[in-house]
Parts: structure tokens; sequence; C-alpha cells
């Protein structure tokens, strides 16, 4: 869509949410990112009852009618909602919208102003303050997603969980493995035996809960006070939680950083802060496994995005570098599986 149908159709549909007397739409930018949805910001002057409210906010669109990117906008609104709910640091959800107003289906939530680059946290002197409270922040907004009650929500049934007799562990090796065999040109014998030792190591059974899935540095907003706000929820499923605590140790979303949290934080004190949040006690080797699991999964799409480059089928340079890091991923994997932890 154009800025023009953008304001045109959002100022109708907000009106008709709010029953405003008038809407006006100004400030209305297309983000960059991601292809497989539109996101716009936008700043909504809202007239009712003789008063006039300024409401910042988020629109994401499918990109293409009849063409539902994943996961759809309206579970993705849920999520966020049942985030909200929870009392994690994410965006205040507005309104899930409908596929009429711009012949796709749409969700809106309020902006959240600050920074998403990872790098800057790490290395910008107006962030020291935030690296010393972000550990913690990020533990208890993760103890709060995890603690995210589903049955309150059916629209969240649609979230992809494990089989039946599959656990958690399991599901997750299987799928890395799948995507491995299928994807490596090449022999890569130290994810052979990050394979054999994650399959001699599964953690016992354990419930499926709602885990973000891509949980790390990148996928948060934050400013000079630390988190303001978790975002980016397409790889939200049902598993583990310990998996989210495992991929925000690893050593990719640590931005240089020397620390194994975020690249600000240390591992201890994250679990603790993350335990007394949760209310229960979490087993250590049972995150290694996870963090293990991560570098390993990451070393996967690694091969991914380099085929995609290869095969010609997209000629990004991005995809290009990503693959060139599958290196970084087999000594990190050596590091962790000799006990460097």
């Amino acid at each position: 869509m154009n800025k023009e149908e953008l304001e045109r159709g959002l100022a109708g549909f907000i009106q008709r949410k709010t029953g405003a007397a008038a809407v006006r739409i100004e400030n209305a930018t297309r983000l960059s990112g991601g292809a497989s949805r539109e996101t716009w910001s936008w700043d909504a002057h809202v007239e009712k009852d003789g008063r006039t409210e300024v409401i910042p906010g988020i629109l994401r669109a499918d990109p293409v009618k009849g063409v539902p990117s994943s996961p759809g906008r309206e579970l993705e609104y849920w999520l966020i909602r049942a985030a909200w709910e929870s009392g994690a640091a994410v965006p205040e959800p507005l309104w899930d919208g409908d596929d009429e107003t711009f012949g796709v289906k749409f969700m809106t939530m309020k902006r959240v102003e600050g920074e998403t680059l990872g790098a800057r946290l790490v290395r910008g002197e107006q962030y020291a303050h935030a690296r010393k409270v972000l550990p913690e922040q990020l533990a208890r907004a993760l103890a709060r997603i995890h603690s995210i009650d589903a049955t309150k929500y059916p629209q969240l049934a649609a979230l992809p969980r494990p089989e039946e007799g599959v656990t958690p562990a399991q599901a997750a090796v299987d799928r890395a493995e799948t995507a491995f065999r299928t994807l490596s040109r090449d022999p890569h014998p130290v994810f052979e035996l990050a394979f054999r030792w994650l399959r001699a190591h599964l953690p016992p059974p354990a419930e499926p809960l709602f885990v973000h899935g891509d949980f790390r540095l990148g996928n948060v907003i934050f400013g000079e006070d630390g988190l303001r706000a978790v975002i980016d929820w397409e790889l939200a499923h049902f598993g583990d939680p310990l998996e989210d605590l495992g991929w925000v140790m690893m050593r990719s979303w640590r931005f240089g950083g020397d620390k194994p949290v975020a690249g600000v934080g240390d591992r201890e004190p994250f679990l603790r802060a993350y335990e007394e949040e949760a209310g229960r006690t979490i087993d250590r080797e049972q995150v290694r496994f996870w963090e293990i699991y991560a570098n390993l999964w990451w070393g996967v799409i690694t091969i991914n995005q380099a085929d995609g480059y290869l095969s010609g089928r997209n000629r990004s340079v991005e995809l290009a570098a990503i693959g060139r890091r599958t290196a970084e991923t087999e000594i990190e994997l050596l590091n962790l599986l000799e006990g460097e932890y």
C-alpha cells in the first residue's frame, strides 16, 4: 500500500474502533525490514468528546492479498496481547485489524521509542547503565513470557507444538538435523559431533510452554534505562522454555561483547533472576544443552542462508555474509563441548 492508502484506511479504521468524531493520521512512514509483511509507523490524532489524543502507533500488514505471512497478523496480535497481559515488556497492543480496510490482514500496537541495534548497546557510552540492568530485565521479561497461560487464549492454539509422544528437545534436534541433512553440501564434522552429543544428553520430557523462539539482542527495544520492549514474535511456539535461555546466550547475539548474556551479562546472575521471577529452579546442565543446540541450529541456518545465495535463488550480499559465519558456530560448539562454559 502507499502512504495515502495507509492514512485514509487507518483513519477510518480507528474512527470505527474508537467512535471518535474524527481521526487524522500524520507522520506515516514505512519501515524497512521483512519481505513477509509491511510495517508502518504513524501518529493518530483522535478527536473525541472535545479532546484530541495522539496515539503513536505501528501497523503490520500482510503484503499481498490472499497470501498471509507467518505467523498471521491475527496470531501476532494475540501473541503480543497475551504477553502484555502477563506483564512482559512488550508493545501495548491496540487493535486486531480486519482484511477489508486494506484488502490484507493487519494488526496495530503502540510505538515504543528506542534502539534495536545490539552493537550500540555493547559499545555506546550512553548505554553504560543499560548494560548493567538489561540482563536481569531480560530474565524477568522472559519468565513472564513463559508464564503465559495459553488456555486463556484460544487464538494461540495455532502455534506449532511437538507431536504427541515427542519431547520438545527431541523435536528441536530432529528439526535441526533434518534441515542439516537436506541443505549441507559439504562435510561438517563439528556439527556431526554436536548432533551426537545432543542425542546423548536429551533433557527429560518437559511440558511444552509458550516460547518466544527468537529471544535475543536485536529483537528487543532498549534505551538508556534498559529494556523497553520485546519484539519479533515470528518464531513463537510451544516448547521447552529453556530454549529461549540458551538462545539469548549464543555467541552470535553478543555483538562483540565479552559476556555470554547478550554480550553484557554473566550467566549465573541472569539465571538466578529468571528463577526468582519464574518461581522455580532450573537445571544448569539443561541450559547448557539448549545453548549448544542454539549454536548448532544457528549454524544450520547459516548453511541455509549460504545455499540461498549459492543456488542463485537470492543474490543478497547479506545472505552470502551470513553463510560465511558457519565456521564461527563450529568454533563455539567445540568450546562448549569441551566444557568451556
